[in-house]
């Protein structure tokens, strides 16, 4: 299922280590320029799947509503965010691995452990750990939703790419290892497991069994039929009706909307619920997830290859960053450069 950026960098000093010297950057609104970015993420939103790979916080910073100055170092910044997503996508493939082994019966776990691993990785499960972290939570207290995320996601990956005869425009060829009843099952089996996950964690993080319940209302709405079913049911209707070539740009920000739009927003509302977030700071998060799934539906979802993205991208990117103007103070460089990733995407 299945991200307006301008720079202004302003020259200040020259950082010199052992063999060569770094021009000091100050990145005014967090916009990051897209060649810097180009080697940060373009591995994480080249689509890969996981076979690739094998509290409340009572000293948080007052909320500051100040346009964002962060001052970076380019080269440096570039590695420690890339090895940030990195660490965290290898994390939630970690626990993922361990929540689903291949196990009896056969039949039943080993196309379900294919399957979740098959399915191309999105951000969305990122996103969720990274919010978590901003407001000032432990990766392991969202570790469960992010791994449910992905869970959900792999879901209707696999539904949305059953084998059907009736499509007028089949989704793009892949390998499917097993047949269409056994993954329409399946899929269907691993809606419930991810919810299982979930009210696992409640034993493991028993002080926060309401944020916990929330967290499932919250990703239950986002998948079902007020969010990603939503989102694929009116993809399916435009796709019978006009055909991939006559959407219009409403069809697109709705569809975009309520499926990548509606489960990045999840996903990092439900991190900043588990993280001990303000309601503040979770609806403002919300919307930057919102913004940026939106963004990754219109570069390579639906909205891939069509006329007019490049000026809805990039007002969707100056308003994701307006979202984290009250962050500031804090280390939000990571998840900031997220509304860049997706010109790093092929």
């Amino acid at each position: 299922m299945c991200v307006t950026c301008s720079s202004t960098f302003k020259k200040t000093s020259h950082y010199k280590s052992g063999f060569n010297s770094l021009h000091s950057l100050t990145a005014i609104i967090c916009f990051l320029s897209p060649p810097f970015m180009a080697g940060g993420l373009s591995h994480f939103h080249g689509r890969p799947s996981f076979l690739t790979i094998s509290r409340s916080n009572p000293s948080r910073p007052s909320l500051c509503h100040r346009p964002i100055t962060i001052n970076m170092t380019q080269t440096q910044t570039q590695s420690q965010t890339q090895s940030y997503w990195t660490s965290i996508e290898a994390d939630i493939a970690a626990h993922l691995k361990r929540a689903i082994p291949i196990r009896p019966p056969v039949s039943v776990f080993e196309p379900m452990h294919y399957l979740t691993f098959a399915a191309p990785r999105i951000t969305a499960s990122a996103l969720c750990i990274a919010a978590c972290e901003l407001v000032g939570g432990d990766r392991d207290q969202a570790m469960a939703a992010a791994s449910a995320l992905h869970l959900m996601h792999a879901a209707a990956y696999t539904h949305e790419h059953l084998p059907l005869t009736d499509r007028i425009r089949p989704k793009p060829a892949i390998h499917h290892a097993y047949s269409p009843n056994v993954e329409l099952l399946t899929g269907d089996g691993i809606i419930p497991f991810g919810l299982e996950l979930l009210a696992k964690s409640i034993v493991k993080n028993g002080s926060n069994s309401d944020r916990i319940l929330r967290v499932i209302v919250e990703i239950t709405r986002a998948v079902g039929s007020e969010g990603v079913v939503d989102g694929q049911y009116k993809e399916f209707l435009c796709s019978q009706s006009k055909g991939e070539e006559s959407w219009n740009l409403g069809d697109i920000e709705y569809v975009c909307k309520k499926k990548e739009g509606g489960l990045y927003a999840c996903g990092a509302a439900c991190g900043a619920i588990l993280g001990g977030g303000s309601e503040e700071e979770v609806q403002k998060l919300r919307k930057y997830g919102l913004y940026v799934g939106m963004i990754e539906g219109m570069l390579y979802g639906v909205g891939r290859n069509k006329k007019g993205m490049e000026g809805e991208v990039e007002k969707l990117r100056g308003l994701a960053t307006k979202e984290l103007e009250i962050f500031n103070g804090r280390k939000i460089e990571k998840i900031c450069s997220l509304v860049q990733a997706g010109l790093c995407s092929v």
